[in-house]
């Protein structure tokens, strides 16, 4: 006698309602019915079934998934050349697929990372040196402040060529710090002092507004932090000490 419609929607992961609709538009018409009118669906309808489930999948309307059944039922499409068809569009989805779930993957890892780079683009500036590495440790010690969430929106749309300028930068304050030191200019000096604003600035033009008070909270965190000592006197052994000490002499310059 077949399975009722309640079984094939349970099978097919369909609703009743829905079963019902296929029958009263002649797209499924179950191949028989109870003595009391009830249908009943045998494995022909269940692959039929199957096969309008896949073309619902794959984005096709009702009245064009009709058409390609009936040419097939009909002897009108070659079978083999149907399942070919089949076989195109499915690799075809997979693909579209992919590229979504890459594309969303990227998406979510720049939107973690506060980077827009992609892995390649991100060794190509930095090396090695992980540029987020303690980024879970940053959002644990400033994720709630203003400046963190503008650090972020504002990283967040870098792109290789801006790291890579910042990097140069970066780079370029560090040998002349380098030169400061070995021409034995004191911290206090105009020119240490010079060098500390260009940091403040250098901070407040690619990540957040940073003013006196909060250099002078970070230059002590240069000397108390390894990591932060380290990547400083990576550039010349006692730079972090000396720029505090700059930070220091020039945050009292500006406002005393």
């Amino acid at each position: 006698m077949g399975y009722s419609v309640g079984q094939v929607a349970g099978f097919a992961g369909v609703t009743v309602r829905t079963l019902h609709h296929y029958d009263d538009i002649g797209l499924l018409v179950p191949g028989e019915r109870s003595h009391a009118g009830h249908r009943r669906y045998g494995d022909e309808d269940l692959d039929r079934l199957q096969q309008i489930l896949f073309y619902r999948e794959l984005g096709f309307p009702l009245d064009e998934v009709a058409a390609l059944l009936d040419d097939q039922a009909t002897g009108k499409a070659d079978p083999r050349a149907h399942l070919r068809r089949q076989h195109e569009l499915l690799t075809a989805r997979i693909e579209k697929l992919q590229k979504m779930a890459a594309a969303v993957e990227h998406a979510m890892e720049a939107r973690t990372m506060g980077i827009n780079l992609t892995p390649e683009e991100r060794f190509e500036v930095f090396g090695d040196k992980d540029p987020e590495q303690y980024a879970e440790e940053a959002e644990q010690r400033w994720g709630g402040t203003e400046a963190y969430a503008e650090s972020r929106r504002r990283t967040a749309r870098y792109t290789k060529d801006d790291w890579k300028r910042m990097q140069d930068e970066v780079r370029d304050w560090g040998e002349r710090y380098d030169a400061l030191m070995a021409a034995g200019d004191p911290p206090t000096s105009r020119a240490a002092m010079d060098l500390a604003e260009e940091h403040r600035r250098h901070i407040c033009g690619w990540f957040y507004d940073c003013p006196y008070e909060m250099h002078l909270g970070l230059a002590e965190m240069y000397v108390a932090d390894e990591r932060f000592k380290a990547f400083y006197d990576s550039m010349r052994p006692g730079l972090a000490e000396h720029l505090r000490d700059a930070i220091t002499a020039n945050a009292a310059r500006h406002t005393s």
